[in-house]
């Protein structure tokens, strides 16, 4: 697979099939991935992986608290805190695209909160990764694990693997800190599920829409 085609096949995957991936697979990926840039050559990201026994676990303590309403406590905005056009329609339309593909009607707050809670099971995939940096690095950081998150997903795809990142995690971060030994020095970033597309589920069928050129790009004049 080309870099081409592993940047327009990668996706949101949200439906996994439950076929293990080697360690030396994991690595492999974690190798490459490492050389993304970074401002000085600081590296600044850390990788959490969780497979088998532990991960169940942890999915078991996530969901207790996901069951039992507790609230979310994640440390930093993902989101805009107010929603505006053109960013407010684009999600509209990712959400009900997916939901409907699912049959989750609008306003459907039981099917929503089930299919929101298939998050911490990874959407069944094997591998969890989970990212982290030093809570004294600056907005540069953020950029630079950024570009790493994104290499992660293009090297799985050369593997024949999917992935989806997933700050649905960082709603109990806390959780994920005792349950796999992250430090507090370090700010969790985002999960990540790996694996293998399950083909048959419906939630797979989603393809996401793209902005044209001429909607983010602008060119200077010709020389």
């Amino acid at each position: 697979m080309d870099v081409i085609e592993a940047m327009t096949t990668r996706r949101s995957v949200r439906g996994f099939l439950p076929d293990p991936v080697p360690r030396e697979t994991i690595e492999a990926i974690l190798r490459a991935a490492s050389r993304a840039p970074s401002g000085s050559n600081i590296q600044p990201w850390h990788v959490r992986v969780t497979t088998g026994a532990e991960k169940a676990r942890l999915s078991a303590a996530l969901r207790a608290a996901h069951a039992a309403g507790e609230p979310a406590r994640r440390e930093y905005h993902y989101y805009p805190r107010s929603w505006r056009e053109p960013y407010l329609a684009r999600r509209r339309a990712t959400g009900w695209g997916l939901y409907s593909l699912l049959g989750i009607g609008k306003g459907d707050r039981e099917a929503t909160a089930a299919q929101h809670a298939r998050n911490y099971d990874f959407f069944d995939a094997p591998v969890g990764l989970f990212f982290s940096m030093d809570r004294d690095m600056e907005p540069g950081s953020w950029l630079d694990t950024g570009m790493f998150l994104q290499n992660v997903m293009l090297a799985a795809r050369g593997f024949g693997l999917d992935t989806c990142p997933q700050a649905a995690f960082c709603d109990y971060h806390d959780i994920v800190r005792r349950e796999l030994g992250i430090p507090d020095h370090r700010i969790l970033l985002c999960g990540m599920a790996l694996g293998r597309a399950d083909p048959d589920h419906p939630a797979n069928r989603l393809v996401t829409a793209r902005e044209p050129l001429d909607g983010f790009v602008a060119f200077g004049p010709a020389a």
